[in-house]
């Protein structure tokens, strides 16, 4: 009994240990920015085994030097309430549950392939899973992510995050960043970006590597109208 306790012991204390790894990490980002995210490392990983050579794109920039157009594209994709919720929106999880049930239920009754799961995750979330955290999908994963998440939000101002997933997204086969983006699909920096050029970009962010292969895509451009038309209401932070 007395080693199994012991056990659990280090184990709680190798959690909080890693816990205050990751706290110092993102406390350190309000002035340092990071040189690289997990899922980067991990991309890099796969493009050299797979390919032998990495043409890697990526340029930081600050905040100020991102188009405005770009930060109010992404938010009206990605998490339309960025600048007011803590981190997690519920209402976001609520409906991208309700949208899976209703879709994997036409599914089962038409006897066709497995739908596309919607997910429903804020910036900060997609973030937090970026900058220290594998693609596999478990609740020990998952609950990792929330506290990365709250400790984000706890540490760094909404422009922070915001700047720093910016910065890191991929868009594109070893394109990160909104610079690099920019200069690699419209052959000019991010701060110039136009209203549609922005909104294009935005709609790419859930499959950056399916659509630039696919730059005329129909549901590309009549989404990025869509998002050009609700970048207006969008709430900066």
């Amino acid at each position: 009994m007395r080693i199994l306790l012991r056990l659990f012991g280090l184990v709680l204390l190798s959690l909080l240990c890693l816990q205050l790894y990751f706290a110092a990490r993102i406390l350190a980002m309000n002035w340092i920015n990071p040189e690289s995210t997990a899922f980067q490392r991990s991309e890099a990983w796969r493009v050299t085994q797979t390919t032998g050579q990495l043409n890697w794109r990526q340029q930081w920039v600050p905040y100020a030097q991102i188009s405005v157009h770009l930060k109010r594209a992404v938010i009206a994709s990605e998490d339309a309430s960025f600048a007011e919720h803590d981190g997690v929106d519920l209402e976001a999880l609520e409906k991208a549950w309700d949208k899976n049930q209703k879709a994997q239920a036409r599914a089962a009754r038409s006897d066709s392939r497995a739908p596309k799961i919607v997910g429903g995750s804020t910036i900060t979330q997609q973030l937090a899973k970026n900058l220290f955290l594998s693609g596999e999908r478990t609740l020990v994963r998952k609950g990792q992510e929330l506290a990365l998440t709250f400790m984000l939000e706890a540490f760094l101002s909404k422009q922070r995050i915001l700047e720093i997933y910016l910065n890191s997204v991929e868009w594109g086969e070893g394109v990160f960043g909104a610079e690099a983006a920019a200069r690699h699909y419209f052959r000019k920096p991010a701060a110039r970006l136009s209203a549609y050029e922005a909104a294009r970009l935005a709609v790419m962010l859930p499959r950056p590597r399916y659509f630039e292969t696919r730059p005329n895509s129909g549901y590309l451009m009549n989404r990025a109208l869509t998002i050009t038309a609700r970048m207006g209401a969008v709430e900066l932070p």
